[in-house]
């Protein structure tokens, strides 16, 4: 591939998170791409990865440096999350790491210091791994209707529930459960970090998936699970709805970037294509056609890239705003996806075949438009502030 979908400087980007961006791209290319296919045919990125991930410092390069972090901000986790989908990996090992990254910071915000000291130095090399448990079998993103239960006992909690389409689902050893302590509503909500080695915590299979298949999705259940008290969130009960709200944000965010990537990575290997390919005589770059869908997908990749751009700004200024993230994510996924879908059509039947990178794009980009809150749910929050 040539280097005008990769070179691809941002505002945001200060000296330091460009070093990251060319550093990563190197080491994702050698030592994690060779094991792309093996991944998705096991459905599962093995421990081996994850702590080799540790030693190259691509996990939580945002944690402080006294918790075995990077040291650096949110622009670094945003770097590091486009280098991964470009590298061609976002259809599993993205997902898990910025899963994990998510899980480091509910830790760093909410934990206690004996449970931060305890548990993010492992989370920075690896050796633990983290997944967030919000959705059930009949709740999605209506999290004040969630039933998972948590009653106080002493010393802690019981957690009876159950869990489903949990990213790290089969890996995790970290599991913050979004539980039920009080009454109906958003402030009987609470986060409790369940570890995976508690008795009657249990994962389910490690469920079939359209895209993502190297991303390990779980269902997760809790049969009277004893979590002791330092492990609720935030030292107080009701707070889980503000934490997951907060936290929300980013998770949008990392779900925007990815679209972007994809848009422009899926413009350039059709660019490529069509210049190469021949039909009646003549390459296929050479009918209108072509130059007309291209010039659009083109064009939609470089508005998203600008207000994605805008977004992450925003971000790191403390200024990002619920509303401008829930339009920056439904937007871009939709646009994804219809970029991706016009980019396919003209790789033709090549299109098809997981062989061809577009393929793999078009097929990991549906989910997009569900996770991080479906787009029908972000555009209830738009016109919330109409």
């Amino acid at each position: 591939m040539s280097n005008s979908a990769l070179n691809i400087t941002s505002p945001w980007m200060s000296e330091d998170v460009v070093m990251l961006q060319d550093s990563v791209r190197r080491v994702l290319e050698k030592e994690f791409y060779p094991h792309r296919e093996q991944w998705e045919d096991d459905g599962i990125v093995n421990r081996e990865a994850w702590l080799k991930a540790g030693e190259f410092g691509l996990l939580c390069p945002s944690i402080p440096e006294e918790f075995g972090g990077g040291g650096g901000s949110k622009a670094h986790d945003a770097v590091l999350a486009q280098e991964v989908e470009r590298a061609g990996l976002g259809g599993g090992f993205g997902v898990g790491i910025g899963t994990h990254c998510m899980v480091a910071h509910y830790i760093l915000d909410y934990a206690s210091d004996e449970r931060r000291k305890e548990w993010l130095p492992k989370m920075t090399s690896g050796e633990l791994i983290g997944a967030v448990a919000m959705t059930e079998p009949g709740t999605g993103s209506d999290l004040q209707a969630i039933r998972t239960k948590a009653d106080k006992v002493p010393g802690g909690y019981r957690v009876n529930g159950q869990k489903i389409f949990i990213s790290n689902g089969q890996n995790a050893d970290l599991i913050v459960t979004v539980c039920r302590t009080g009454d109906a509503g958003s402030k009987g909500i609470s986060l409790l970090v369940v570890e995976a080695d508690a008795e009657g915590f249990r994962r389910g299979r490690n469920l079939k998936k359209i895209g993502l298949p190297a991303q390990d999705t779980s269902e997760l259940f809790f049969d009277d699970v004893f979590v002791p008290d330092e492990n609720l969130l935030g030292g107080q009960e009701g707070g889980g709805f503000y934490q997951l709200m907060n936290q929300l944000m980013w998770e949008r965010m990392l779900t925007t970037l990815g679209a972007v990537v994809s848009m422009e990575l899926a413009v350039q290997y059709t660019v490529e294509y069509v210049k190469s390919r021949t039909v009646f005589g003549k390459a296929v770059m050479d009918y209108q056609n072509t130059q007309f869908k291209l010039a659009e997908c083109k064009t939609q990749a470089h508005i998203a890239r600008v207000f994605v751009d805008q977004l992450m700004q925003k971000l790191l200024d403390g200024t990002l705003d619920n509303t401008s993230s829930a339009m920056g994510k439904w937007w871009a996924t939709d646009t994804q996806f219809k970029v991706l879908d016009e980019c396919l059509q003209l790789h033709g039947g090549y299109g098809y075949m997981t062989e061809y990178p577009i393929a793999r794009l078009w097929r990991d980009a549906r989910v997009l438009r569900i996770w991080a809150g479906t787009n029908e749910i972000m555009k209830v929050i738009v016109a919330r502030d109409l």
